[in-house]
């Protein structure tokens, strides 16, 4: 009898630690996700720099105007060349160049980023340029990095006897690791005993659920929600800020059902619906219209001994189609899939189903937002 209670025991502590450690590797459902997915700590973002600069080494695919010349002198003049007066720089090796940077959360001095070069005027390739030294500013005229080197330019062409053959873009080329940093930007991440996480979507249940997995983990009033997008996190003291926020970010956090929204894209006629879209009964009818109209030149040529002119007029015709739309009844969706299978039986093209979803919206049929992007 004890070796059976013993064996039970035995039994139940090994089941118990399965289920301590199936919290630890067990995939999390398809609504949790982790708090750096939903979130990010407010002042720790990257920063947008742009440069003016030359490119030169072209093999004729440059420019050659008052802006490349003077730029050129410019240069010139700093590297200690002085040209005489009224003589600019000829040739069409040289291209004005616009350079663009992001500079990321941080960043040090003497670490390197990538940077895109854009042509600004009338070169016909970047292909095979050099970038000489450009400093990069940021938004406030400050210096914070400085980029140079060869271009990678994805793309071809070649042009003779007038015609010409291009592949890709030309006028525009990336740098990788062309830029080296100079100077650094200041974050608040060791700053005051508060820091402050702002959600990418403003929702309620989001930044509720956030404040409560990270008192859950880190004690009650570690956390509150202040809005629908911004979470007050408080930081223990003497405790390391890094590793602190690397067990913040890593939290699993249960997300609750998205508010429904349809986007209609009217350009491209892409319509893209969330699984929260619904749809309640209705009847439905879409037909199409067209109107075709075709224009035939008529030449009146007047008999030769009547004196008359010769008179050339155009003959048109205009015919009108229109094909009749059933009515289909719509059933109603509580599911994503029920709504799709229902708009499918129209057999709308997604340019008409802009139209009938607007219209379904108008008439309460459509339980969903419509964004119009």
């Amino acid at each position: 009898m004890n070796n059976k209670v013993d064996r039970l025991v035995r039994a139940a502590v090994v089941l118990a630690g399965l289920a301590a450690s199936a919290a630890l590797w067990w995939p999390l459902s398809a609504a949790a996700v982790r708090v750096k997915e939903v979130a990010s700590v407010q002042g720790v973002r990257s920063n947008q720099l742009i440069g003016y600069g030359l490119v030169v080494g072209l093999d004729g695919t440059g420019e050659q105007n008052a802006v490349t010349a003077q730029s050129l002198s410019a240069l010139l003049q700093s590297l200690g060349v002085t040209l005489p007066a009224g003589v600019q720089p000829q040739g069409r090796n040289t291209a004005a160049v616009m350079v663009t940077a992001e500079l990321p959360a941080f960043a040090q001095p003497g670490q390197t980023i990538d940077i895109a070069v854009a042509s600004m005027g009338s070169a016909k390739s970047l292909r095979g340029g050099t970038l000489v030294m450009t400093p990069l500013r940021g938004a406030d005229g400050q210096i914070y990095a400085i980029a140079q080197g060869n271009l990678i330019v994805g793309g071809a062409g070649a042009s003779a006897g007038g015609s010409k053959v291009t592949i890709n873009h030309l006028s525009a080329g990336r740098i990788p690791g062309g830029a080296s940093v100079e100077r650094a930007v200041a974050t608040p991440l060791h700053e005051g005993d508060m820091l402050q996480l702002d959600l990418r979507a403003a929702d309620y249940s989001t930044a509720r659920s956030v404040a409560n997995a990270i008192n859950l983990a880190k004690g009650d009033g570690s956390a509150f929600a202040v809005d629908g997008r911004t979470v007050q996190v408080r930081v223990p003291p003497g405790q390391a800020r890094v590793g602190f926020m690397a067990d913040i970010e890593n939290l699993a956090v249960q997300l609750e059902k998205p508010a429904a929204r349809v986007v209609l894209n009217p350009r491209t006629g892409s319509v893209v619906m969330n699984e929260a879209v619904t749809l309640a009964a209705c009847a439905v009818a879409h037909g199409s219209l067209s109107v075709t109209i075709s224009s035939t030149p008529v030449v009146s040529q007047p008999n030769a001994l009547a004196g008359g002119q010769t008179v050339a007029g155009e003959k048109a015709d205009i015919a009108i189609t229109q094909q009749g739309g059933a009515l289909v009844n719509m059933p109603a969706g509580t599911q994503l899939t029920d709504v799709v299978k229902a708009l499918n039986a129209l057999g709308a093209t997604p340019q008409d189903l802009l139209a009938i979803l607007q219209a379904m919206k108008a008439a309460g049929a459509l339980n969903a937002e419509l964004e119009v992007i």
